[in-house]
């Protein structure tokens, strides 16, 4: 193992040492800011199985090279390789995970790995992706612009037997995903991430398009991030809630929404929920942002939220108990969570929730 991280300024990396036996033996590759071009003096590095650059100065040619010399390699990752335009990995026949985080010069991902079965990818949709059979992968990361749109619309034709899929979207060109016939046969595991500007997704109801596409689901996680988002509260339109009572869920098990509030459209996903799945055991609000607890926390203290965060929390919590808790049933492990009462002592003044 060889884990050289600095958070200082930018050094050469010494190749040197990667040559003759220190090569042959190395396992794992760590490193952080710096310089490294090892085209000429790196030999064999036929025991490297992982390799993660963070910060990495590298030219997408050094970076083949060093690639070519990695015939063991199992998990690739680079992160902040502002330098790296085209990525092109050879037939590494052991490859199962490739990720590639914020690398703001890249425009083409090209993969001869035939058995890749991982992805991670905070890129954007402009980038061209070549990862050859992509049926073969089960589990992607993916976070970028319009991705909720992409996931739905094109990755269960491109990916159809993923399993596990987290997309992470602060911005969408449409607010409502369409239902389509196409589907997730394998998923069982979905998170979603969504930011909260105007331009992001403000109808929740209309996820039901991904449970419904998606069969096999056992594990729902949403998380959004409210703050900036106009939207109609329940109680302001409180007497009519969409429903699709043809939808069934049989296998859905465990469902987390983590900075639930008082949206319309987030307490008719919660319902749809309760209405619509027959195997669920566990639902969970968390009217927080998913904040780590003094319980937990070193300091003994709740991490912060924002006052106006506290007091839509409030309304979160008078939303679930009025709308939701009556659906739950008996068999339903219901864990509904409010701002720390030790820490955060909210009074909101009494009148329209609105």
């Amino acid at each position: 193992m060889l884990d050289l991280r600095s958070t200082s300024a930018k050094y050469n990396f010494p190749c040197s040492l990667l040559s003759d036996r220190t090569g042959d033996s190395l396992q794992y590759l760590l490193l952080a800011s710096c310089n490294f071009h090892p085209r000429i003096e790196i030999g064999c590095l036929r025991s490297l199985t992982r390799l993660h650059l963070r910060k990495v100065h590298i030219t997408d040619g050094d970076l083949g090279c060093l690639l070519s010399n990695s015939f063991a390699l199992e998990l690739l990752e680079l992160s902040d390789c502002s330098t790296i335009i085209c990525l092109k990995i050879p037939c590494l026949k052991k490859l199962r995970h490739l990720g590639v985080l914020s690398c703001d010069s890249l425009q083409v991902v090209e993969s001869k790995a035939t058995n890749l079965s991982s992805l991670s990818f905070v890129v954007e949709l402009h980038v061209r992706l070549s990862l050859g059979e992509t049926s073969l992968i089960k589990e992607l990361d993916r976070s970028c612009s319009n991705v909720a749109f992409y996931a739905r619309t094109e990755l269960p034709s491109s990916m159809p037997n993923l399993e596990t899929l987290t997309i992470c979207s602060i911005h969408e060109v449409v607010d409502t995903l369409p239902m389509l016939p196409s589907r997730f046969l394998h998923l069982k595991f979905l998170q979603i991430v969504l930011g909260g500007y105007k331009s992001s997704i403000s109808d929740y109801f209309s996820l039901v398009s991904f449970l419904e596409a998606s069969p096999s689901l056992e594990t729902f996680i949403l998380r959004v991030f409210p703050l900036h988002e106009e939207h109609v509260s329940v109680f302001k339109d409180p007497l009519v809630l969409r429903t699709m009572p043809e939808q069934h869920h049989v296998k859905l098990k465990r469902v987390t929404i983590i900075n639930f509030y008082s949206a319309k459209s987030m307490v008719e996903l919660a319902c749809h929920i309760l209405e619509s799945t027959t195997s669920l055991e566990q639902l969970t609000l968390d009217t927080t942002n998913g904040v780590h607890r003094c319980s937990v926390n070193k300091s003994g203290k709740c991490s912060g939220m924002r006052w106006e965060r506290l007091v839509e929390a409030r309304r979160a919590f008078l939303a679930a108990q009025t709308y939701i808790k009556p659906k739950v049933p008996s068999t339903v492990e219901y864990n509904i969570l409010e701002p720390c009462s030790k820490c955060y002592a909210v009074e909101v003044v009494k009148g329209p929730l609105a």
